[in-house]
């Protein structure tokens, strides 16, 4: 229990690592000469708040070229304009650029001048979601520990783009046009440190190839994805909350041992293809089986064999950890068989 006590706190840290920077900034700017040049210096047509010296925001003003930008500037938002390129001479004096949001907009590949991003020697976050990309820009600055590309026409992703992001803790590529010839053995090579991958509502029928080994979040909802390789898992120990929803998974797509991997603590399956329910890890809190095609539900198949649970701490001498099932929009009907609540004794909410 306590290991995955500490777990969660990571992840939640992990997760919370853009608020915590955003507080920070309040903090770490009060130098009252940075004050008196916040006006003089700041790009007519964006607002620079006294109060936030090294914030600059030009959101929202039809901006069609990003305007020079201050040495001072931390945090830089240019979202909802009609900026399409990103040339290197506006950044030339931005050497302490943290955050850079460039959201909705139209920035092609063509738009970004080489080298325009790697000689930020400090960003952080870069946000380039609703553009018109079509492959993962590159090169990237080695600092960088968040790359959000979310709704664009990513169909390709260039060899070493990540080769040298070992810094990466988040790459979010949902909602773009990535098919599997877009990967390679090696594609994901270089990021030592990703813990989330968000691949979800791309166009992928296989699972993607030789994943970071410290990946712990997987999303891969909304593709077509209709096996996973026997050993899959053995590249990725770690992985912890995978999501497969809305996939064509079925049956004969498994691996012989299901899902059957003692990290996943949070396994999401909905509406996929299923007649059975897969094998399950002991350690397994969270199960999402909802809108399969499952007419019934094998207890002595379903409860993880006695073996899986030998050797367990005491935390565990409860037994399996599953504590939320979903079963609804399958072929099952009520009651639930009374020998699944005894194999699984703490469980807690059970939809069907």
């Amino acid at each position: 229990m306590a290991a995955t006590v500490c777990f969660v706190i990571l992840v939640l840290l992990v997760a919370n690592t853009v608020g915590i920077r955003i507080a920070r900034q309040v903090y770490e700017v009060t130098d009252p000469d940075d004050w008196a040049s916040a006006s003089f210096d700041c790009p007519r047509e964006c607002f620079c708040p006294p109060s936030f010296p090294t914030a600059l925001y030009c959101e929202n003003r039809g901006l069609k070229e990003i305007p020079s930008i201050p040495s001072r500037i931390w945090y830089l938002y240019l979202e909802n304009n009609l900026i399409k390129t990103i040339p290197e001479k506006p950044f030339v004096n931005a050497t302490q650029l943290r955050w850079i949001n460039l959201n909705k907009n139209k920035i092609t590949n063509y738009g970004i001048e080489r080298g325009a991003l790697s000689q930020l020697k400090k960003l952080l976050f870069l946000f380039l979601e609703d553009n018109e990309l079509e492959e993962v820009p590159a090169p990237l600055p080695r600092s960088l520990e968040q790359l959000q590309l979310a709704r664009n026409k990513v169909s390709r992703i260039p060899q070493g783009t990540f080769s040298n992001l070992e810094n990466l803790t988040l790459l979010d590529l949902q909602h773009n046009k990535l098919l599997d010839n877009a990967f390679q053995r090696d594609t994901f090579k270089g990021l030592k440190n990703l813990i989330q991958l968000n691949m979800a509502q791309n166009a992928l029928r296989n699972m993607p190839p030789r994943l970071p080994a410290n990946t712990m979040q997987l999303f891969l909802d909304n593709n077509s994805i209709e096996r996973i390789p026997e050993n899959y898992f053995n590249v990725i120990p770690k992985v912890a909350f995978l999501r497969l929803n809305y996939n064509k998974l079925s049956d004969a797509g498994l691996r012989t041992s299901g899902f059957d991997v003692s990290s996943i603590l949070d396994l999401q399956l909905s509406h996929n293809r299923l007649t059975k329910v897969p094998r399950i890890s002991a350690h397994l809190e969270h199960l999402h089986l909802d809108h399969n095609r499952i007419r019934s539900v094998n207890s002595s198949l379903m409860c993880p064999p006695f073996h899986a649970m030998a050797g367990m701490h005491d935390s565990f001498s409860d037994g399996p950890r599953l504590r939320y099932l979903r079963l609804d929009g399958n072929e099952i009907k009520p009651p639930i068989p009374m020998d699944l609540m005894v194999c699984f004794r703490l469980l807690q909410y059970v939809v069907i």
